[in-house]
């Protein structure tokens, strides 16, 4: 303890540099912890999408992953109901789980007659009541919520679609869209910025019931069943959602599970291409996942059946904080050089401007150890008390931009989200920038202390 209050006198001889040294080491923390703050926020917004979406883990087929987007119900699960019954009666698993839901994909073609266009589309069957509870979750308090859900409560042949399909369908105006442009007409053809409907697609469509004229919100979807013979549905489209990349906005369907799978396999046995299973908390993904990939050959009598996180389905996530980690890293890096070069320069000056003084405890016994620890411990001083500043102003930093209620929109989002910074609650972040640019600053101090401790006793008191 001597050793410390002696440095603290002895920066205090030099209060301007000093404080100008503890003010670098300061701004650093704090501008170290504000984008980390920033870096945790969009990692947090974008696991809560992707979760409230998808869930943690999906089980699928094996090879669903890799070649499901060609043939989905080529890749489907059979009894799945016997499968989430047992996730949901697993006394392992009741407390961590919260949602249990199966899910079909279908490819397709959609259809509006009235202006003549149609689309491949993407359509996803889903059961409504477990995907309203899935958007609900939000244990980081992200401070955006997920739109509702229109296919709750709604009729067994109603949709929804991306914002991009009603433009390209031309449904704007029935779903009252706003800022949602019209294609130019020339001469008598179709207002529809597409093809019309092909001969034999209008000839199925027309064959399972034209949709009325007084329903303009109604559209034809024609899908491939099981066995590769063409089905369509008549659906009504109730809202239209925003995705936020363009090209899947413009293919997005959702519809009822029930009624993907009357269109997909009739009146033969239902299937599901996926089994959604969303967590209370994602710390505990990794334990559910092994877990469950332990019981699932028992639990899918046989079936070739794999379990994958959100993070191997979305690689999108993963690719985002893998950038921001590297950024992250570069700038502490960055800010971390600075520091150490301001406060070995502070440290040298010290030693130039002591050098007598150094002399002469040289002179009466002290050991050069001693003097490596005196000018080691007026750094470790300065990077202890700037790393102290940089996380108060952290956090006070922080909590005033969150105050503000700043909006941005970033890549992906359908809309804009708040601009939060969570500094509060990142304990392994605060302390871990702390510490470490604790350690630059006694690094930057070593050198400086070496010398001083191998200056000639001689040389140092003849000094001026």
């Amino acid at each position: 303890m001597n050793v410390f209050s002696l440095a603290v006198r002895n920066l205090l001889r030099n209060r301007r540099r000093s404080l100008t040294t503890l003010v670098a080491v300061a701004l650093g923390t704090a501008a170290i912890l504000l984008f980390g703050g920033y870096r945790a926020a969009i990692n947090y917004a974008m696991q809560t999408v992707y979760v409230r979406s998808g869930g943690h883990l999906q089980i699928q087929h094996r090879d669903f992953f890799l070649f499901g987007s060609g043939n989905p119900t080529g890749y489907a699960i059979e009894h799945y109901q016997a499968i989430i019954d047992a996730i949901r009666k697993d006394p392992t698993l009741r407390e961590m789980v919260l949602v249990v839901t199966p899910t079909l994909q279908l490819g397709g073609i959609a259809g509006n007659y009235a202006a003549g266009v149609s689309r491949t589309v993407v359509g996803l069957g889903l059961v409504a009541s477990d995907h309203v509870a899935m958007r609900k979750w939000d244990p980081y308090d992200v401070g955006f919520a997920a739109p509702e859900l229109e296919l709750d409560g709604a009729a067994s042949n109603a949709a929804v679609i991306g914002i991009g399909l009603a433009r390209v369908l031309q449904l704007c105006a029935p779903l009252g869209i706003e800022d949602c442009p019209k294609p130019a007409r020339h001469g008598d053809e179709p207002s529809g910025n597409g093809v019309a409907l092909p001969d034999d697609v209008a000839a199925l469509a027309a064959a399972a019931g034209p949709a009325p004229k007084e329903e303009p919100r109604n559209i034809e979807l024609l899908s491939g069943n099981a066995r590769g013979t063409p089905n369509v549905a008549t659906l009504r489209i109730v809202a239209a959602e925003q995705q936020g990349f363009k090209e899947l906005d413009e293919i997005y369907m959702l519809l009822h599970l029930t009624q993907a799978q009357r269109l997909v396999y009739g009146s033969s046995a239902p299937k599901v291409t996926a089994i959604l299973v969303q967590l209370r908390d994602t710390a505990r993904t990794a334990e559910v996942h092994e877990h469950i990939e332990t019981r699932l050959a028992e639990w899918s009598a046989g079936q070739p059946l794999v379990v994958r996180d959100f993070g191997e389905l979305n690689p999108f996530y993963v690719q985002s904080v893998q950038l921001f980690d590297t950024i992250f890293g570069f700038m502490f890096l960055l800010i971390g050089g600075i520091v150490m070069f301001t406060v070995s320069n502070t440290m040298n000056a010290s030693v130039v401007e002591r050098t007598i003084e150094v002399g002469t405890l040289r002179a009466i016994g002290l050991r050069q150890l001693g003097i490596r620890r005196m000018f080691i411990a007026e750094g470790s001083v300065i990077g202890a008390a700037g790393a102290l500043l940089g996380v108060a102003c952290a956090l006070a930093g922080s909590a005033i931009v969150n105050r503000m209620e700043l909006t941005w929109t970033p890549p992906g989002a359908a809309g804009p989200v708040p601009l939060n910074l969570v500094v509060w609650g990142e304990t392994l972040m605060i302390i871990g920038t702390a510490l470490c640019l604790v350690a630059v600053t006694i690094a930057s101090a070593w050198w400086p202390a070496y010398r001083a401790a191998r200056l000639n006793v001689v040389e140092a008191l003849r000094h001026v």
